[in-house]
């Protein structure tokens, strides 16, 4: 099931339920998949967020977007960082290609270039 809210000119799609890690595993064979991973409370992780979305905006390459809000969806990180093998992190900013984890950085190394920064890692 694929819940979308409507972000920074993009869709992104919520991660709220342990099924669709397999499905963002499976869909990252055809296209490169983003989870960011946003505690709601956190000053760091609001900055974050907020460079994630100059990123977004300034990208035209096409990818998929996944928001996880970490206070409401614990468990789901805990899956992802299970089913991914990368320690939990908040904020995070995971890069899914080809089955697995191509790129994953979090705190302030999330920055306003970010996606042009990893995706530029894809081959």
């Amino acid at each position: 099931m694929l819940k979308t809210i409507k972000k920074m000119n993009k869709d992104w799609s919520n991660l709220t339920e342990e099924n669709q890690i397999a499905e963002i595993i499976a869909l990252s064979n055809s296209i490169p998949i983003y989870i960011f991973k946003h505690s709601t409370t956190c000053g760091i992780s609001a900055q974050a967020k907020e460079n994630v979305e100059i990123s977004f905006k300034n990208t035209d390459k096409p990818l998929l977007f996944y928001y996880l809000d970490l206070l409401k969806y614990r468990s789901i990180s805990n899956e992802v960082a299970s089913k991914l093998n990368v320690h939990h992190q908040s904020p995070q900013l995971i890069l899914v290609h080809n089955g697995q984890v191509a790129f994953t950085t979090s705190h302030h190394k999330i920055r306003a270039t970010i996606l042009e920064d990893s995706l530029s890692l894809l081959k």
